[in-house]
């Protein structure tokens, strides 16, 4: 017997507790739950930042692999504590002449970038800006040479053109980049999300400069449209800014007329949300939150910190008074609390001193999400009959339970319920003999005080006589019914293959 082995008894042992009943042959196990391990599920989590001008290298680089972490003896790895990594890149860096695709050049920059990041078991998530406004040239050249309309950087007059979103010949060309990006990256397995309306100033999409302003609803609709016809498997996100949209130049101006009617239509053609400005009391309003609040547990919410640490960026200049100068955890907890209000999925690490900040400052809230932000699921209890007749069926009963602050989010079009609660009879090798999908689990459902609980009926018809082991499990529908969504259970008791044993049965 090895030690890991004798170890994993051990633990079972300890954690789980399983009573007969004699009356009704069953016998229940139940589970405590684990607060700390980090899960990498979907849209659940951390979310570090890539920049655009990084290789592969930055992991030593930038000292992303020995990260100094307040309240640890020895230094810690970034992506050990992260779902996916996010790039905030340019059009142009995946189209640079027409049809000739980053992604089609294992060997480009961009992709042994995202290459480093996947080899560490994280996703990627997009955002593709094309206004130059800030920064360099966004669009590739080849479009304004199409015939493209567009304008340049008031800043830098001469340079860094950007194209009118309403302009006939840039919808043409960016349509067809985009179902060409689609085509490689809609692809659940190693993207999280994609920005699927990056226009605008910084592709936050606000302070937007139209050839006619009455254009803005007719844009709206043609980016909306053309990323629901194109991402169908990854989740797309749509800012929930006041000004989604508007050609404002302040980007914080009143609320236009048609703010929540722009954002609700995205919505509900499939979008999920996101906001950029957490922590930013001058930014982040009432409107801000009743919108989060309004969509809480029908579509999840992935945030982003507004404030930034360097002193061109001064976040103790913020309203509430709340931060002090020099001291970055503060507005580390400012965002914490803000995200926790909202109910918020993921949280970010940005940039350089931004994830630093989050480690040297607050890497007590970093913890604090994994175990309580987004969504942590786990069986309470699972009660199952430890005899039974060969060819009869018997009943199965299942408590499961959310810890998180957000949920679970299986009602978006791209996910449609894929992820269900499983159970199978294992062998005696741990490999799964017969599995039932309990169809009736919602797991967007399970919030905070509210469990899933289900009453599974399990044919034993089939299955030869022998001894068995019950197991469960959060399967995906959509991949042969094998486990998908990591369980918040000791890892010590879930076996390889994913499935979490929970009792023995003799069918004789």
């Amino acid at each position: 017997m090895t030690h890991s082995t004798t170890l994993r008894r051990l633990i079972t042992a300890i954690m789980i507790l399983i009573s007969v009943s004699g009356v009704n042959g069953a016998g229940r196990t139940m589970f405590e739950p684990d607060t700390t391990r980090v899960l990498r599920n979907p849209l659940q989590g951390w979310v570090m930042y890539l920049g655009r001008a990084w290789d592969e290298n930055f992991w030593e680089e930038k000292g992303y692999d020995r990260m100094t972490a307040k309240g640890e003896t020895a230094p810690v790895r970034v992506s050990d504590y992260a779902s996916c990594a996010y790039i905030r890149t340019s059009w142009a860096s995946f189209e640079p002449k027409e049809g000739e695709y980053a992604w089609n050049d294992p060997d480009s920059r961009l992709m042994k970038l995202l290459k480093s990041v996947r080899d560490r078991g994280l996703r990627v998530a997009f955002r593709i800006v094309v206004d130059g406004r800030d920064q360099g040239q966004n669009t590739p050249q080849y479009v304004f040479d199409a015939g493209a309309k567009g304008y340049y950087d008031p800043k830098n007059p001469g340079h860094n053109l950007s194209p009118y979103p309403d302009d006939p010949v840039f919808q043409e060309k960016y349509s067809r980049f985009f179902r060409e990006f689609a085509r490689h990256f809609d692809n659940p397995e190693e993207v999280e999300f994609i920005d699927a309306y990056s226009l605008g100033k910084w592709g936050e999409s606000h302070s937007m400069i139209y050839k006619d302003n009455a254009n803005k609803e007719s844009v709206f609709n043609w980016m909306i449209s053309l990323a629901t016809d194109c991402f169908k498997r990854v989740p797309m996100l749509i800012h929930y800014h006041r000004m989604l949209g508007d050609p404002d130049d302040d980007g914080w101006g009143s609320v236009p007329a048609d703010a929540e009617k722009l954002i609700s239509t995205a919505i509900n053609k499939g979008f999920s949300l996101r906001h950029d400005a957490f922590g930013m009391h001058g930014y982040y309003q009432d409107w801000e939150k009743k919108m989060a609040h309004k969509w809480n547990f029908k579509r999840p919410i992935i945030m982003e910190g507004g404030w930034i640490t360097g002193a061109h960026h001064r976040y103790w200049r913020d309203p509430s008074g709340l931060y002090r100068e020099g001291h970055a955890e503060d507005v580390r907890k400012g965002e914490y609390d803000a995200a926790a209000e909202a109910r918020v999925n993921m949280m970010d690490f940005r940039i350089n001193d931004e994830t630093r900040s989050w480690f040297e400052d607050a890497f007590p809230l970093v913890k604090k999400f994994v175990a309580h932000g987004g969504y942590r699921l786990y069986p309470v209890s699972v009660e199952a009959p430890v005899t039974a007749k060969p060819g009869k069926s018997v009943k199965v009963s299942t408590v499961w339970r959310n810890l998180g602050c957000g949920y679970c989010p299986t009602n978006i079009p791209q996910w449609n319920q894929k992820y269900k609660v499983a159970i199978s009879l294992l062998d005696g090798n741990g490999n799964p003999v017969k599995t039932i999908v309990e169809n009736r689990s919602d797991l967007s459902k399970w919030i905070r005080e509210k469990d899933g609980n289900y009453r599974t009926s399990f044919p034993l018809d089939g299955i030869a006589p022998g001894k068995y082991r019950w197991a469960v499990a959060l399967v995906d529908t959509t991949a042969s019914n094998r486990p998908g969504l990591e369980m918040a259970i000791n890892k010590d008791l879930i076996l390889e293959n994913g499935w979490l044993p929970a009792g023995e049965i003799d069918i004789n």
